[in-house]
């Protein structure tokens, strides 16, 4: 549901993109500012997109692999609002948002091969891991596609699970202060960079929530580093012409580079402070093993 405003404020944000301005102070191809921020676990994470907050956690379990794929794990999203991040959303009725969020960042990550699920498999038509994204809707001001895309792919490069060995039928599970976790085998990380369209074709980058209530219609592209389109989102009734669509696909790809790099500069921020952590403790006397080295490597090698 759109955030209802009044006419006036409705003609004031229309006037002012008219002239290619908002009225929060940005250009129409300026997004609002990124902050992400991570849990002591590895996998939870919180991105802030402006005022919007989402919360994404990541937990890993064995299970069967499905008959058709025995060679394969999986990964099931489960989408959570609260009643508390909108005036918009009625707790006593069912958002269809929730799935829908999760439906498009789910359906770019599977159609493009982004996690191999192969790597997933321990024992072939035993044993594989499931991984489970959650992702929470704290505060909607607006773009949640954006925001619970960048805070899904900065978990999901954040997340480690616990390292296997494999003898036989036998699999051992290692605690991760035991050995050192491991991260998810991942090809590239499709982000959402979404617009949105007004009159006299104008279209803005990022919209907020009262832009989002006045524009015309939105649309979403899921790209990678590589410039490749991993999946398009279509929202509204109104028609895009091709022009537009190029334009957009360009600017997202400048922007979706942006944003992963900011991604893996945080994880490798968070990486350092934790190894810094672990050494002060094994000065201390704590015997902490220090598991945190080779994911630093990893990070920067694939930076």
């Amino acid at each position: 549901m759109k955030e209802v405003i009044s006419k006036n404020e409705k003609d004031f944000i229309l006037s002012s993109i008219d002239k290619y301005t908002r009225i929060d102070g940005r250009s129409i191809t300026d997004m609002r500012s990124i902050k992400i921020e991570f849990g002591k676990s590895f996998g939870l994470v919180e991105v802030q997109l402006g005022k919007t907050r989402v919360y994404t956690s990541i937990t890993c379990d064995i299970v069967e692999p499905k008959p058709e794929r025995p060679n394969e794990g999986f990964y099931v999203f489960n989408t959570d609002i609260s009643p508390m991040s909108s005036v918009s959303v009625d707790p006593n009725r069912g958002n269809p948002l929730e799935n829908e969020l999760g439906r498009i960042i789910e359906k770019g990550l599977k159609e493009s091969r982004a996690i191999d699920t192969e790597s997933l498999c321990i024992i072939s038509g035993s044993k594989v891991w499931s991984i489970k994204i959650s992702i929470h809707i704290l505060d909607d001001c607006g773009n949640l596609l954006d925001c619970a895309s960048i805070s899904v792919i900065a978990a999901l490069l954040h997340f480690r699970k616990p390292d296997v060995t494999v003898i036989g039928n036998e699999a051992t599970i290692h605690p991760i202060d035991e050995r050192e976790p491991v991260p998810l085998s991942i090809h590239h990380t499709p982000i959402s960079i979404t617009f949105g369209f007004f009159p006299n074709e104008i279209m803005i980058v990022d919209p907020d929530n009262k832009e989002e209530s006045v524009m015309d219609g939105k649309l979403s592209f899921l790209v990678n580093i590589h410039k490749e389109i991993c999946g398009v989102s279509k929202g509204g009734g109104t028609s895009t012409s091709v022009h537009q669509v190029l334009k957009c696909s360009k600017i997202a790809v400048i922007k979706a580079a942006e944003i992963t790099l900011q991604i893996k500069e945080s994880i490798i921020n968070d990486i350092k402070t934790r190894q810094s952590s672990i050494n002060n403790n094994k000065r201390n006397g704590s015997g902490f093993r220090n598991n945190n080295s080779k994911n630093l490597e990893m990070v920067e090698h694939n930076k």
